[in-house]
């Protein structure tokens, strides 16, 4: 598969798994202005999923559009980060997941605006501020969970420790993301992990959490298609209308 199209199905996937895992929770917030921005950050990626599955497509050249990208599929073609198939979980996992990918999303997506591929700066700049309400709104909670109560900091806390190792497959460049660099597509690794780095220490801080190290063994294998069994379950839940229905429309 050419490398521009497996890295947009990257970014597509990312943005379609944690849509559907933030689908799950509506109706389920714990008020209802929360309820509401969950199934409106849903609904955003969503949008972005289609923009970048809609491009895939078109350089493919295989007849598949944004439809069968997604519902025909199986778990080894989804390229999404393992981060983002981890269960939903209490609240503070919900958002402590949600917090690590918006602060890498909001740097990649910043800079990919200035992409050499006009499509994909295109779709970033289409994209930079519904993202960059997302970090300052899980932000923004990851400090009232962490500084809040006894309860709802060893919560958080908790959370942080164990989705941590998920934290860094995103830095971990492979040949696609290299040939992307190398033609001016997509940012260096090291820029973004920098910048996550100090934006994740910094609110951390501010909810008095404690920071993992920043060399901690990181897990790794989602974006090149070795996923855990919880991909399975959300395919399963996400596809089962296409697979039992071909062609199916309302």
């Amino acid at each position: 598969m050419d490398d521009k199209v497996n890295y947009l199905l990257r970014l597509g996937d990312n943005a379609l798994i944690l849509s559907q895992q933030l689908s799950q929770l509506c109706g389920k917030g714990p008020a209802l202005e929360e309820d509401m921005a969950l199934t409106n950050v849903a609904l955003d990626l969503l949008g972005q999923t289609r923009m970048w599955y809609e491009y895939a497509g078109e350089l493919e050249g295989a007849g598949r559009d944004e439809d069968k990208l997604a519902f025909h599929r199986d778990a080894h073609a989804f390229k999404n980060c393992l981060l983002l198939e981890q269960p939903n979980g209490n609240y503070a996992d919900t958002m402590v997941r949600q917090f690590f990918f918006d602060t890498w999303h909001y740097f990649l997506i910043r800079a990919l605006c200035q992409s050499g591929d006009q499509r994909i700066a295109g779709i970033a700049e289409k994209s930079l501020k519904e993202i960059t309400y997302h970090l300052r709104r899980s932000g923004d909670l990851i400090v009232r969970l962490g500084d809040g109560t006894a309860e709802s900091h060893a919560k958080t806390q908790t959370a942080v420790n164990e989705l941590w190792m998920y934290s860094g497959e995103v830095f971990n460049y492979d040949a696609v993301d290299h040939a992307m660099v190398a033609a001016g597509v997509a940012p260096v690794a090291e820029d973004l992990r920098q910048q996550w780095l100090e934006h994740v220490a910094e609110i951390l801080a501010e909810a008095t959490l404690a920071m993992p190290p920043a060399d901690a063994w990181m897990q790794k294998g989602g974006k090149q298609g070795v996923h855990t069994e919880h991909l399975g379950y959300i395919l399963a839940e996400m596809q089962f209308l296409q697979r039992a229905y071909p062609g199916a429309e309302w």
